[in-house]
């Protein structure tokens, strides 16, 4: 039996670059699986939900707790300054905040009230961003770099994308949230990393001073990186594992917040970003667009980064105002 209608789709909108899901892999496995499948990544991926956000913090709580049971006990008695021991939790307590508050807030939906205002904020291209033309499920008029998201059923001003860690838009309203969000998150992962190293390092420095050890057959041998290695993961297994982890999420989070950065010291959005792209992909002439797309929104590094924390629909009332 050859696989649904709705797996065919899913499909073929995998397809980028000459890039393609095995389509083997649809008559393999059973059509009611599939269908689960299906469901489960809508549920996960188009509609909005507190999955990844209960995730987040489930990870984030495990992360700490470990943390507090392992590193923090050890670097105490190891004498480490207090101060960089509580860095970790200030920098939590900042990233609960904006965690909060870029998953309650608006990111700036457009409505009938402010239709007028965001169509005066940013100049239309005519290329990426006609004049004139309507959002077909809101019946509203688009302003210039808006998007319809999916998930939320709505029309955001300035949309960047729509994070599912946050269960919401990334707009023009809530972009300085999630900047700082992502920042504080970055800034967690590499202090805790920072701490789980310097806590072995100081472990390994009083412990193999001797740089010497006897082997199982008792010959004396030279204490290299492979025994370290082994000596630490069997003495402290969860602390390695942990600094594996965080050392492996503070190189994620770190690329994605300096491409957050230059984004947002170019005054471009994601969504700008990727559509960009596309009209450059030259394997993959059905996705390419005949058009060149030039950033006309971006007017200094300093006045990218205040739009970023003043969004230019506040500047504009003020000067109403």
């Amino acid at each position: 039996m050859g696989p649904p209608e709705a797996w065919r789709r899913a499909l073929k909108s995998q397809t980028r670059c000459g890039w393609r899901v095995p389509a083997v892999f649809s008559y393999i496995i059973p059509e009611c699986l599939q269908r689960a499948m299906l469901r489960l990544l809508h549920y996960l991926f188009h509609t909005r939900n507190y999955t990844f956000i209960i995730l987040h913090l489930v990870l984030q709580g495990m992360i700490y707790i470990e943390y507090t049971w392992e590193i923090l006990g050890y670097c105490q008695e190891l004498e480490v300054s207090l101060y960089y021991l509580l860095q970790p939790y200030l920098l939590l307590i900042v990233n609960l905040v904006f965690f909060t508050l870029s998953c309650v807030s608006n990111p700036g939906t457009i409505t009938k009230e402010n239709e007028s205002l965001f169509l005066q904020i940013y100049e239309f291209d005519e290329v990426m961003f006609p004049k004139d033309t309507r959002c077909s499920t809101c019946d509203l008029r688009k302003p210039a770099r808006s998007k319809h998201c999916s998930v939320c059923n709505r029309c955001v001003h300035r949309f960047d994308h729509h994070c599912v860690w946050v269960s919401n838009c990334i707009g023009a309203w809530n972009a300085r949230y999630f900047l700082i969000y992502l920042l504080t998150l970055t800034a967690s992962a590499v202090t805790m990393a920072v701490m789980s190293t310097v806590f072995l390092v100081q472990l390994v420095w009083s412990d193999l001073y001797l740089e010497t050890y006897v082997d199982d057959l008792g010959h004396l041998r030279v204490i290299d990186i492979i025994f370290l290695i082994q000596y630490l993961f069997l003495t402290f297994p969860r602390i390695v594992s942990m600094l594996g982890f965080v050392v492996v999420l503070s190189i994620l989070l770190g690329g994605y917040l300096c491409f957050a950065l230059y984004l947002a010291a170019t005054n471009q959005t994601t969504n700008e970003w990727y559509r960009g792209d596309q009209a450059w992909c030259q394997h993959c002439p059905h996705v390419a667009k005949p058009w060149i797309y030039r950033n006309i929104h971006s007017h200094g590094f300093w006045s990218n980064l205040r739009e970023i924390f003043v969004p230019a629909a506040a500047q504009v009332e003020r000067k109403k105002k």
